[in-house]
C-alpha cells in the first residue's frame, strides 16, 4: 500500500490493432473515477501505428502516451522505415521508452542510446531510459558494474539528467515469470537513486496483478513499466488498485 505518487507505463510491444485501442475505456473511466488519481500517472506506449488515434482517444483524460523506441537522427534523413522524435511529438507522444533490453539485445549500444536520449530531449520527449542486467551477469555479480556502465555511457553529455524517468528491468525478469527478491531489488533501487539523486526510479520486469503486493513492500520504488500485464486492461487497472490498496 502507498500513497505516494507513482508512474504505470504500458509497454504493448509489438501488439495491437485500432480494435485493441476499445480497451482503453475501462483504464479512462477508472483513470478519471479511481479515490488515488492525484497520486497517479498513466503512460500507454503503443506501436507507432496507434499512437495517434490513441493520444486522439485519451485527450480528455488523465492518460498520456509514450513511443517505444525512436530514431537517433533529431532532422529528417534518408532512413527507410525509421521515425524520429520530433515525428512522434508531432502525433501526440509524449514519452518515449529507449534503452529497453529488447532493443539492445538486437545491437542498440549504449553510445546509440545515448544519442537517441539528447535526440527525444531536444524534440521535446521525456525520456523512460531502461536498464538492467543479464543472468550472466547477475551470476557474475556483476550488477553494479553493468548499471554504472550503462548510467555513464547513456546518459553521458546530458546536462538536464532530472526530467529523465529510470526504469531498472532486470533481462532475466522480463516475460520470465521471475522477479528480484525484495531486499536485492530495494539495494539495487537503491544504488541508481544514489547515482542519479534526483530521478524517479521505475521498476519493469514480470509485473502482475499476483505479484504487485510484493513489490508494493519495497517502498523506494517510484512506478512500474508494464509489458504483458497491460495489453489487458483489468489486469493493468489491478496493478493501480492493488498498489494504493
Amino acid at each position: 500500500m502507498t500513497n505516494k505518487y507513482m508512474y504505470f507505463i504500458a509497454n504493448w510491444k509489438m501488439f495491437g490493432g485500432i480494435k485493441s485501442l476499445n480497451s482503453l475505456n475501462k483504464v479512462i473511466k477508472f483513470s478519471i473515477s479511481f479515490k488515488k488519481k492525484k497520486f497517479i500517472k498513466i503512460v500507454y506506449c503503443p506501436p507507432n501505428t496507434l499512437i495517434n488515434l490513441l493520444s486522439e482517444k485519451v485527450r480528455n483524460s488523465k492518460i498520456f502516451v509514450g513511443a517505444q523506441n525512436c530514431h537517433e537522427k533529431e532532422k529528417f534523413g534518408p532512413f527507410t522505415g525509421s521515425v524520429n522524435a520530433k515525428m512522434l511529438k508531432s502525433i501526440g507522444a509524449k514519452y518515449v521508452i529507449i534503452g529497453h533490453s529488447e532493443v539492445r539485445q538486437i545491437g542498440e549500444s549504449n553510445k546509440l542510446i545515448n544519442q537517441k536520449i539528447q535526440s527525444a530531449i531536444k524534440s521535446g520527449l521525456k525520456v523512460i531510459f531502461c536498464i538492467g542486467e543479464s543472468l550472466q551477469e547477475k551470476k557474475r555479480k556483476s550488477t553494479k558494474k553493468v548499471l554504472t556502465k550503462q548510467i555513464k555511457l547513456g546518459l553521458d553529455k546530458i546536462r538536464n539528467k532530472k526530467s529523465i524517468l529510470i526504469a531498472y528491468e532486470p533481462v532475466w525478469a522480463i516475460g520470465s515469470g521471475l522477479i528480484p527478491k525484495p531486499l536485492e531489488l530495494f539495494k539495487t533501487i537503491n544504488f541508481i537513486k544514489k547515482k542519479l539523486k534526483n530521478n524517479k526510479v521505475l521498476y519493469g520486469g514480470s509485473v502482475n496483478s499476483k505479484n504487485i503486493h510484493q513489490l508494493n513492500s519495497i517502498n523506494n520504488i517510484d512506478g512500474y513499466l508494464i509489458g504483458g500485464a497491460s495489453q489487458n486492461s483489468k489486469k493493468f487497472i489491478d496493478i493501480i488498485k492493488k498498489t494504493y490498496n
